[in-house]
């Protein structure tokens, strides 16, 4: 069996999905919105998917559309929120998971959506974080995503602005700040699969393949911390390559690599284990 780091990346991004979690993804986010139709295929198959865009529940697309507002994805749905409803379960506690990626992640898990550069004259302005800075400070477990780590500009030392907070801020921790929310758990980039310690602080659990650790290290911004027992990713099982090309048959996902990234393919090969 033959796969591509795109699909690699997003059952890996399906994986950090509890079973029952109830689970929302933010506006444009193909990898994720992916991700979660394979989880609710394979391994997560009682979880509550909520839609990005729709709020839709529970959908069942016959594939995943290139823009979030599709009206393909409330196909099937048993419910559609309404915006104000969804943030009132997400303020009681009521979701367990978000999906978060941003122009700028740094080592404790913030994301900057907002703008690169100084806020008053920025380089770039990014088109912002809606509704994610009240979402990811109450949602119980956020998965962090980037498919921009080999740039050396997505992980960085310092978020130039904060948009949504992870474990710690200068203006201190999500305990000292009051809010309910555990904060990042994963963080999964082109590169390797990260956790967080004690701490708060990214941690390299995985690489890929064709990824050193040093490759990793020089696209960090921040130290780069190793876990001691760091093994390679897992490989995808057959059941789970299936789901995710027949979720997202046009590929979507591929619009969030660059080129380069692409290229990259891997096999099975003779005796590794399938994950089925």
């Amino acid at each position: 069996m033959s796969f591509s780091i795109d699909e690699w990346f997003v059952v890996l991004l399906a994986r950090t999905i509890r079973d029952s979690e109830v689970v929302f993804h933010g506006f444009g986010s193909p990898c994720a919105q992916v991700a979660m139709h394979v989880a609710r295929h394979t391994s997560a198959r009682n979880m509550l998917l909520v839609e990005g865009a729709t709020y839709a529940v529970n959908p069942d697309p016959p594939f995943i559309p290139p823009t979030g507002n599709d009206l393909s994805l409330q196909r099937g749905a048993s419910y559609r929120m309404r915006f104000e409803e969804f943030f009132d379960a997400a303020l009681r506690g009521d979701v367990d998971r978000m999906f978060l990626s941003g122009g700028q992640i740094d080592a404790y898990g913030n994301t900057n959506v907002t703008a690169i550069g100084p806020l008053e004259a920025p380089k770039v302005k990014l088109g912002g974080g809606g509704g994610g800075c009240n979402l990811a400070a109450t949602i119980q477990h956020l998965t962090l995503w980037t498919t921009r780590h080999r740039s050396g500009r997505a992980l960085v030392e310092h978020c130039d602005f904060v948009t949504d907070m992870g474990h710690r801020t200068p203006d201190g921790s999500r305990t000292e700040l009051g809010y309910a929310g555990a904060g990042p758990e994963w963080l999964i980039t082109e590169l390797g699969v990260f956790d967080y310690d004690e701490g708060g602080r990214a941690r390299l659990r995985q690489v890929f393949p064709d990824v050193s650790v040093e490759q990793v290290r020089a696209a960090t911004g921040f130290e780069l911390v190793v876990a001691a027992d760091l093994r390679p990713v897992p490989l995808p099982s057959a059941a789970e390559i299936a789901a995710l090309r027949g979720v997202d048959p046009l590929g979507v996902r591929r619009s969030e690599f660059s080129p380069a990234e692409l290229r990259r393919t891997f096999t099975h090969g003779e005796g590794a284990g399938c994950l089925c």
